[in-house]
This record gives C-alpha cells, sequence and structure tokens, in this order.
C-alpha cells in the first residue's frame, strides 16, 4: 500500500489528452500543424543561413534576428514532435523528467524571445535618436554581451520551474489536458498548496517579459518623438520604416502569449479547447511568422533571398 501511495503521489509518467474535447479531430488538426512547423523550419533555417552568408546583415538588428530565430526553433520543436504523436500515434504519455525538461525550455526560451525583442527595439532606438554612436555603441562585443545576458537570465530564472514541480504530490490524476507541459497545468494537479511556486512562476513573467514589454513600449514612445521632429516626411517615412518589421513580430508574438498567460491563469470559465488552441497558437504561429515578416518587410532579406532564387533558377529567369 505504501508504495502504490508513493507512485501515485509522485507518478513517473503524465499523459497528455491533446485538445480536450476535439479528440476525434486530432489528426485533422494535425495538417496545419505540420505543415506550420515545416515553414517554420524552413523559414528561420533560411534565414539563419542569409544572415550569415551575407556580410551586409551583420548588423546588431539582424544578429539579434538571428538569436530569436534559434529561440523560436527550440521552442517549435520542444512542443510540435510531441504533439504530433500524440494526434498521429494517440502516444499520450510522456515520462516526469521529458515533461520538466519540456517546461524549462518551452519557459525559458519564451523568456529569451522576449529579451531579444528588447534588444532589437534597444538597437532601433539608437539607430534613429543616435545615430551617429550606432555603431560606436553596438560593437560586436557588447551584442554578443546582450545576447549572452539575455540567454543567461532565461535560464537562470526560469531554471526553479522543474524543481519547484518535482516533488509536488499529485494525487488528484497524472492526467494534464493540455498537448504540452506547462508550468501552471501541472501546478494545477497537485494537491499541495502551491501559492508560492505559482507566485514565483506570475512573478517572474512579469519580471521579463512585462517588464520588457514596457521597456519596448517607451523605447517606441522616444523613437516617435524623435521621428516626428525630423524635417520631411520622406525622412519620417524612412525612419518608421525601418521599425515595421520589428513591430509586425512584436504584435504576433506577444499577442497570443498575453492571451495564453491570461487564461491560463485568470480564464476559469473559458472552453478548454480554446485556452489550448491559444497556447499552440503561441508556440507555434510566431516561428513561421517571423521570418516572412521579416523577409517581406525588410529589402535587404529581400534581395538576398531573389539572389539565391534567381542564382539557382538562371535557365528560368535570365
Amino acid at each position: 500500500m505504501a508504495i502504490h501511495n508513493v507512485t501515485f503521489l509522485h507518478p513517473s509518467t503524465f499523459i497528455l489528452i491533446g485538445i480536450p474535447g476535439l479528440e476525434a479531430a486530432h489528426v485533422w488538426i494535425s495538417i496545419p500543424f505540420c505543415i506550420i512547423y515545416l515553414l517554420s523550419l524552413l523559414g528561420n533555417c533560411l534565414l539563419l543561413v542569409i544572415i550569415k552568408t551575407e556580410p551586409s546583415l551583420h548588423q546588431p538588428m539582424y544578429l539579434f534576428l538571428a538569436m530569436l530565430e534559434i529561440t523560436d526553433l527550440v521552442v517549435s520543436t520542444t512542443t510540435l514532435p510531441k504533439i504530433l504523436t500524440i494526434f498521429w500515434f494517440n502516444n499520450k504519455s510522456i515520462n516526469i523528467n521529458a515533461c520538466l525538461t519540456q517546461i524549462f525550455f518551452i519557459h525559458s526560451f519564451s523568456t529569451m524571445e522576449s529579451g531579444f525583442f528588447l534588444a532589437m527595439a534597444f538597437d532601433r532606438y539608437v539607430a534613429i535618436c543616435n545615430p551617429l554612436r550606432h555603431a560606436a555603441i553596438l560593437t560586436n562585443r557588447v551584442i554578443a554581451k546582450i545576447g549572452l545576458g539575455v540567454v543567461v537570465r532565461g535560464a537562470v530564472l526560469l531554471s526553479p520551474h522543474p524543481f519547484l514541480l518535482k516533488w509536488l504530490p499529485y494525487c488528484r490524476t497524472n492526467v494534464i489536458a493540455h498537448t504540452y507541459c506547462e508550468f501552471m497545468a501541472l501546478a494545477k494537479l497537485a494537491c499541495a498548496d502551491t501559492s508560492s511556486r505559482r507566485a514565483y512562476s506570475l512573478t517572474v513573467a512579469f519580471l521579463t517579459g512585462g517588464v520588457d514589454f514596457v521597456l519596448i513600449v517607451m523605447s517606441y514612445i522616444l523613437i516617435l518623438c524623435t521621428v516626428f521632429k525630423l524635417p520631411s516626411k520622406a525622412a519620417r517615412l524612412k525612419s518608421l520604416g525601418t521599425c515595421s518589421s520589428h513591430v509586425c513580430v512584436i504584435l504576433v508574438s506577444y499577442t497570443p502569449a498575453f492571451f495564453s498567460f491570461l487564461t491560463h491563469r485568470f480564464g476559469h470559465s473559458m472552453a478548454p479547447h480554446i485556452h489550448i488552441i491559444i497556447a499552440n497558437i503561441y508556440v507555434l504561429v510566431p516561428p513561421m511568422m517571423n521570418p516572412i515578416i521579416y523577409g517581406v518587410m525588410t529589402k535587404k532579406i529581400q534581395e538576398r533571398v531573389l539572389r539565391v532564387v534567381y542564382t539557382k533558377g538562371s535557365p528560368v529567369f535570365p
């Protein structure tokens, strides 16, 4: 009996049920999920290769973009393969250590993503508000330090998450009503007081993503103040054009992130499948959209992509 209770309180595996209420449609739902993931892999890898091989793109904005694309690849690759095994093969079990590892990677790399958005906003602020000192301020050494700082912040602040969940007693159930392991989803299964753990998670979220977002907004307020002081309309439009892709990427990434965060903690009356779908949009859609946005709205990346296409397809495009 004692052994049975220990096993029940500290299960070695959890069960991910996918999207509750839509189990019959899992195979159909897997089709857009798989397409989105393949487009994410293709787009992000292509963008990374272009940034690496094109010397004119070895600038702070694009170096931070490369770091962002790597985090996007990690987040989507951490979640999607397991989601597809649930949808295609009904393989719903996941080892507790794999579950906790997934939680760490999702939350830490999402935090890093937020940090890289802030770094890109800082780059735009310096480029527009202090253009003469842009190269002197954002040297390669400074860029490397900022990138390392973002990575260390995400890893250190989120590393306690798996340990906060590891030894909780899960006497209610080991079934997770989700497609992947998530901190709050797991904390809700525990039959112990998790208020301090939830408070830590909430505090970290506000001190990283929340503070980053506030600083990004402040940087763009300063940018707009500077832009509207420019003498000509053409100069104003040119300056704003350099920020358009970054703003679009922030909206695409932060909107589902905030919805997922708020519904997980406060949207108790929302239908479970709606919340799960939003959570999946958060980890799947931004990694697909980011390279598309930058490819469409950034002239230098466009030119490099077209150069590759024209080179490989020279018999077709003389």
